[in-house]
């Protein structure tokens, strides 16, 4: 469906995007995460062809985007993070411009604008102007340009920013019933609206690509994601001698908490393996009473925090913390040497 292959962007000496790659399958929801400045928007801007790459290149559905950006585009629909709306036109005629915009045929221009208002529950504002729409009809609009011509692949930049929680569930739902018909790709800082619609999330830092996978992979894979914390009484080796003897515990932290007079105990085990009673029956032999006991399950916001931090160190020269990796580059150094004088050569032939 989409391929970016080795993309880079600089700004001056600002490098935004470093030598990303990554593949968009059809028929599914893309998270696309990384903090502030690590180069989402700048990539999207790239795929949607509304700014061009230092090097690299995007394939969308056979077309690259810079060299048939007309059929590349019309396999697109774009919602940018503020949308491109014309306040003083009502909904319907805005929708018909964008709909003459996209070339759709003139005979089917009324009823793609009215299925399209259906899907998105516009038709009650189709006579309302649009600068009189409250900020989640807004969002509704752009929503629903994006999708007008029936694209296979749909960007949504940041689509919920700023709405209700009302609003933010109604959104939600309608980019779930997109997966139907659309490859949706979602940028979003709300990590649990990712966990709640995406499929499959990739993350970038400092516009390097540093994971992707589902969220349950991401969160099962990740450092300490089955682990569990307790309070104990008792002596500290008596503690952790019988802990250490548990089949399934790969590592054991503990620190005393002098208000409490308890030993704080974390339980690093292994990947889907239920040692709760196991502890329990431990602990009771070696006459040390649990006062509490709880599964620790890793977020996808822990996970993030971990990737792009762990970034943010690799970049300082500090010793990076995750350990994940970004997907391999497979390709030659000579066919990256390639692609990039290929790239650069097209952009000076179009600024000339």
């Amino acid at each position: 469906m989409i391929e970016v292959k080795h993309l880079t962007k600089k700004y001056g000496t600002h490098l935004a995007v470093d030598d990303l790659s990554f593949t968009i399958e059809k028929g599914r929801i893309y998270g696309f995460l990384g903090p502030n400045g690590a180069g989402k928007s700048t990539t999207m801007n790239i795929m949607t062809g509304y700014i061009g790459a230092t090097s690299g290149e995007v394939i969308i559905n056979g077309h690259n985007i810079l060299e048939e950006p007309e059929k590349a585009k019309k396999c697109i629909g774009y919602l940018p993070e503020i949308p491109p709306l014309y306040l003083d036109m009502t909904v319907s005629e805005y929708l018909h411009f964008v709909a003459e915009l996209k070339k759709i045929p003139k005979t089917d221009r009324d009823s793609q604008v009215l299925k399209v208002m259906e899907l998105i529950k516009l038709v009650n504002m189709k006579d309302r102007l649009i600068k009189n729409l409250s900020k989640g009809y807004r969002q509704r609009v752009g929503l629903a340009q994006a999708i007008l011509g029936y694209p296979e692949v749909i960007i949504l930049d940041e689509p919920t920013v700023g709405l209700d929680p009302k609003q933010i569930i109604e959104i939600r739902d309608l980019i779930k019933g997109l997966k139907q018909k659309h490859t949706v790709i979602l940028s979003s800082h709300i990590l649990s609206e990712v966990r709640a619609v995406c499929d499959y999330v990739l993350i970038i830092s400092h516009g390097k690509l540093v994971a992707s996978d589902t969220p349950d992979n991401l969160e099962r894979l990740a450092a300490g994601s089955n682990s569990l914390l307790m309070k104990v009484k008792g002596e500290k080796d008596t503690i952790r001698k019988a802990l250490e003897t548990i089949e399934g515990v790969t590592g054991v932290e503990m620190s005393y908490d002098s208000d409490e007079k308890l030993w704080k105990t974390k339980l690093s085990i292994q990947e889907n393996v239920d040692i709760r009673e196991k502890v329990f029956y431990a602990m009771a032999k070696a006459n040390c009473p649990i006062y509490e006991m709880q599964v620790k399950r890793v977020s996808l916001e822990d996970v993030f925090l971990e990737l792009t931090e762990g970034e943010k160190k690799k970049s300082t020269g500090k010793q990076e913390r995750s350990q994940w990796k970004p997907v391999e580059d497979k390709s030659s150094e000579t066919e990256k040497s390639e692609k990039t004088e290929k790239a650069s050569d097209k952009k000076e032939g179009d600024q000339s």
